[in-house]
């Protein structure tokens, strides 16, 4: 009887150890090792996405056509002035009326015109360089955000 207790006990912990090792494999915490490589790899793919982003950052020039709203129909234009009366009529609509949502309502809108004719007249623009920088400024952006995202969502 002591026998059979021995050898249960043994094929138990081999049984334990073999799951034990499964776990590891599957769960990937197999050394602490891999757990500083693995945040070493955080901090370089980001000193390379940072480096990329920066260069590709530098490498473009923007410049503003302020003066007409982008989306013109045919060769219509609205020029600077015009985008101002609707946030004007929508500030005497609020002096004017009682009811004043409907004059909030027409602020609101002028208000969101003049923004949008501000962000739609921004263009930006590529300066000339080798293609040597333009591989290097993307790669350094892909590899460094593939490195990063492969530290953050590693299971």
């Amino acid at each position: 009887m002591d026998n059979r207790l021995r050898k249960l006990e043994e094929e138990q912990k081999k049984l334990m150890e073999e799951i034990d090792r499964n776990n590891k494999i599957i769960s990937g915490k197999s050394d602490p090792k891999k757990e500083k490589n693995i945040l070493m790899q955080f901090f370089i793919g980001l000193l390379l996405l940072g480096a990329g982003l920066f260069w590709i950052f530098q490498t473009v020039r923007v410049s503003t056509n302020w003066g007409y709203f982008y989306p013109s129909i045919g060769s219509f234009h609205i020029p600077n002035g015009t985008v101002i009366i609707p946030l004007l009529i929508g500030i005497v609509m609020l002096f004017l009326m009682e009811k004043k949502i409907f004059g909030w309502i027409v602020t609101a809108l002028g208000a969101v015109i003049i923004l949008m004719t501000v962000i739609l007249s921004v263009r930006f623009y590529f300066t000339s360089t080798s293609l040597f920088n333009y591989v290097l400024m993307f790669g350094f952006t892909a590899v460094g955000a593939a490195m990063v995202l492969r530290a953050l969502f590693k299971k």
